[in-house]
């Protein structure tokens, strides 16, 4: 019987080489990548069993690669490995389909568990924040980190690139639109949030999980 083929993102290389070593006993290693538009393409290429991914990505962070990624292939297992102790993400991984949510550093003693109840259509959550999103949950699930959900996929793949300071013209390129379309969104962004600057919009992508500081 084949073993499970996981995918790795992560855009730190000491992180990836400790991964494997908790890995390769149990799964196959189909690959790594490290940025979220890299991600994207390669599951779509691998078609691994199961992703492992961090939230904070470059280029794409991972809630928005692993919502495309589950709008094609839902069948793909998608477990969170990331620093984030706040509830708020772990909300919105799970609403971005989600079946596991771990923290790096306990990675050794809880991923590969994880991994293995996500393949048999289970979820598993780190027990450090258990409690709390269960709660999130009865509570309807209010509570996010990405309070930028009034924006569209391709305008939080826009505010992203700006905030990591790709110009308009690379931007374009990146997402294969124009250079006009890509002003267009960062205009509309601003006048629909209120923010009168680039600066207080990157400080916004900030706040909302968007990108990384």
């Amino acid at each position: 019987m084949p073993r499970p083929r996981v995918l790795i993102a992560d855009d730190h290389k000491i992180v990836v080489e400790g991964l494997k070593k908790v890995l390769h006993p149990d799964f196959d290693i189909a690959g790594t990548v490290e940025d979220g538009r890299e991600l994207v393409a390669s599951a779509e290429k691998l078609r691994p069993d199961a992703i492992i991914v961090d939230i904070s990505m470059p280029m794409l962070n991972g809630i928005e690669a692993v919502r495309q990624i589950k709008k094609v292939h839902e069948a793909i297992k998608v477990v969170f490995l990331t620093m984030h102790l706040d509830v708020a993400y772990a909300v919105s991984a799970f609403q971005a389909g989600a079946s596991g949510y771990v923290l790096k550093h306990s990675a050794s003693d809880e991923l590969v568990t994880a991994i293995h109840e996500a393949l048999q259509g289970r979820t598993y959550v780190t027990p450090l924040i258990a409690g709390k999103l269960q709660q999130a949950n009865e509570e309807g699930g209010h509570r996010q980190a990405d309070t930028a959900r009034g924006l569209t996929s391709r305008q939080r793949e826009v505010l992203q690139l700006l905030a990591e300071g790709y110009a308009t013209k690379e931007i374009a390129a990146i997402l294969h639109i124009s250079p006009k379309t890509v002003e267009y969104h960062k205009y509309k962004m601003m006048e629909d949030l209120g923010i009168k600057s680039l600066a207080e919009l990157v400080r916004y992508a900030v706040k909302h999980g968007v990108a990384e500081p």
